[in-house]
């Protein structure tokens, strides 16, 4: 049974309609297929879909970035590499299964493959916990990355979760602090790592695997630091005001990439990911294959340098540095905003010599 979202109902009549056509003999005076009819049915579907799915609004990406027949990280390890090995436990506490790690081979080359994992039914969704990883999930991606980089093994995550597990018990075993060595990981690999949001990648429970040297996303996924729905019950108080919080926050990979937090979008088969499987895993494996064969041409040093500039680059080419080519320094470059500050001193400083002055007049 197909899952429809709210904004899909035509279509959803249009299927429902052209399986008729395809099925006649289920209905009461019908004894041959009408192609004709099929045909233009077909077509009008089509059409539909790309109208749709051509004019999403945030919120409705949100959507389809959390539908439940999107393909998921599993489906993508099962499907893009050959004889993956599941690694189990972060050798402190216990077993993660919110997160598939791994060694397999993509195109004949070594690779580690992690995945943040939501389920497909609800069982495997609560058995994955929603693809919400707790510290012993990222301890354990630690331990692996690190492996992976002793051997000069490169990295592919998956990304899709809706955030880090909020629980009490992931706190009292350090969260925090296990998503923050995460990040500081992944910064200090020597090898390529790719990171493809796949799905919702929400907030640190997402930045602590795509610190990577390429963010990707397809098409309809989206990459934010907190939910829609959070951001408007903080903000407005009110959590049915997502669709505002959709718009501010540029979630979308459009948004994204124009802010220059991503470095590629993958294309989606119309109507999402979920009605064309093989075509968007075609999409995604052309993507990975043409990244790993660039970095494959670049010594250790500068595959660690062009990852730190990535990040060092972003929000910082308006006002805050001239040229963003090189951003390992930190320092400030002085520009307008320098000029505004310094007009600013000079204000200050001739009223506070004006009551001065005054103050002494006054005395005499």
């Amino acid at each position: 049974m197909k899952n429809y979202l709210n904004f899909e109902n035509e279509i959803k009549d249009l299927e429902n309609e052209l399986e008729k056509l395809k099925d006649p003999y289920n209905q009461e005076g019908l004894t041959e297929v009408d192609t004709q009819k099929i045909s233009n049915t077909q077509a009008e579907l089509d059409e539909k879909l790309k109208n749709i799915y051509s004019n999403l609004d945030p919120w409705q990406t949100t959507m389809v970035a959390r539908h439940e027949d999107r393909p998921k990280a599993k489906f993508f390890i099962d499907n893009l590499f050959d004889d993956f090995i599941l690694l189990s436990g972060d050798r402190y506490y216990g077993e993660d299964k919110s997160v598939l790690t791994g060694f397999a081979k993509f195109n004949g080359q070594s690779v580690l493959v992690v995945g943040q994992e939501k389920g497909e039914d609800l069982d495997s969704r609560i058995e994955r916990n929603f693809g919400m990883m707790r510290p012993e999930g990222y301890r354990k991606t630690i331990r692996l990355m690190n492996l992976a980089s002793k051997f000069n093994i490169p990295i592919i995550s998956f990304i899709d979760t809706p955030g880090a597990y909020p629980g009490v018990g992931a706190e009292e075993r350090g969260q925090a602090e296990a998503i923050a060595k995460s990040i500081e990981c992944c910064m200090e690999l020597k090898v390529p790592t790719i990171a493809i949001i796949i799905g919702e990648g929400g907030s640190g429970g997402a930045i602590a695997l795509a610190s990577s040297n390429k963010v990707i996303m397809l098409e309809n996924a989206i990459y934010s630091v907190i939910s829609p729905e959070g951001c408007a019950t903080i903000l407005w108080r009110d959590p049915k005001k997502m669709l505002d919080a959709a718009k501010a926050m540029k979630l979308s990979a459009k948004d994204l990439l124009k802010l220059k937090v991503i470095d590629e979008i993958i294309p989606e088969p119309i109507g999402g990911a979920h009605r064309d499987r093989d075509l968007i895993l075609n999409n995604v494996r052309e993507s990975i294959s043409k990244n790993l064969d660039y970095f494959n041409e670049l010594p250790f040093e500068e595959i660690m340098n062009e990852r730190k500039n990535k990040f060092l680059k972003i929000g910082r080419s308006d006002g805050f540095m001239r040229s963003t080519e090189d951003a390992t320094s930190l320092s400030i470059q002085k520009n307008n905003f320098d000029k505004i500050l310094k007009s600013k001193k000079i204000i200050i400083t001739i009223v506070v010599g004006i009551i001065f002055i005054s103050s002494i007049f006054l005395l005499i």
